[in-house]
């Protein structure tokens, strides 16, 4: 079964009522590729999740970029899986570099909330990458198998896991990994996910890129066959993200 190609779009702490209000409405009047051929997924700050999804089109859906790691309570500034669902969002990003770096998120952290929004009933964007310095050391695939060992350790059901490989190095820094790189981390993942989780996993758990990914690049990143997408930063605020959604039609044409 082939997977189905996957364009999140992460917006980060951007963004006024008007300036979000605008952003939809381009991403609404989009022609894009068909439901069947490309899952679309925007990620708005906390406050403005519920005005996107009211105002968003129906093909599309919305995504929180974190939660808490278990049921709400005394944990000021937190939101929980169980608001997220009763606001009727569907998927959570978890573990991107941004939290791990600066918040200090550990592997084990980021899994045990990647099992609790899956038990909760919300679909997860998983982050895993390593840093410039990782990279340099020859640790890649050590750093993000351990990253999703720990997500392994406690998931049994990867149906509703998307996995998001993003080299820190390459987020917002405008430098991406060439096609051949995601390829080789994406490949080596897919084995790594055959080989300590199972075989049918791995062939059908979709494996995006996300990393400095634009208009300009990301039909040759999208003919990789082991890309199955992207979340996208900063482009995912301007025009060219349609194009962005548009290059499913690689895939589809493979």
């Amino acid at each position: 079964m082939a997977r189905k190609f996957f364009v999140g779009g992460n917006w980060k702490c951007n963004g006024t009522y008007e300036e979000v209000k605008k952003l939809v409405t381009t991403l609404n009047e989009a022609e894009v590729p068909s439901e069947d051929i490309v899952e679309v997924v925007v990620s708005p700050p906390f406050v403005f999740l519920t005005l996107v999804k009211n105002l968003l089109r129906s093909d599309f859906h919305v995504a929180a970029q974190n939660c808490w790691v278990r049921k709400g309570g005394a944990f000021t500034g937190e939101v929980s899986a169980e608001m997220l669902v009763n606001l009727g969002i569907n998927w959570v990003i978890l573990g991107h570099s941004e939290r791990r770096a600066l918040l200090n998120e550990t592997n084990e952290f980021v899994a045990d909330k990647v099992a609790y929004a899956l038990s909760q009933g919300l679909k997860v964007i998983a982050c895993v990458g390593e840093t410039l310095e990782q990279r340099e050391a020859g640790t890649t695939m050590e750093v993000v198998a351990a990253q999703t060992k720990a997500i392994a350790d406690l998931v049994t059901n990867w149906d509703n896991v998307v996995v998001a490989y993003e080299p820190v190095w390459a987020i917002g820094t405008g430098k991406v990994a060439s096609p051949a790189q995601a390829q080789e981390v994406h490949l080596e993942l897919r084995k790594w996910l055959k080989d300590n989780v199972g075989a049918e996993v791995a062939e059908s758990t979709r494996i995006i890129y996300g990393g400095s990914v634009n208009g300009g690049n990301c039909k040759e990143l999208a003919a990789q066959p082991d890309v199955d997408g992207f979340l996208v930063g900063g482009a995912s605020l301007k025009p060219e993200f349609i194009e962005i959604v548009k290059s499913a039609e690689v895939k589809k044409s493979a």
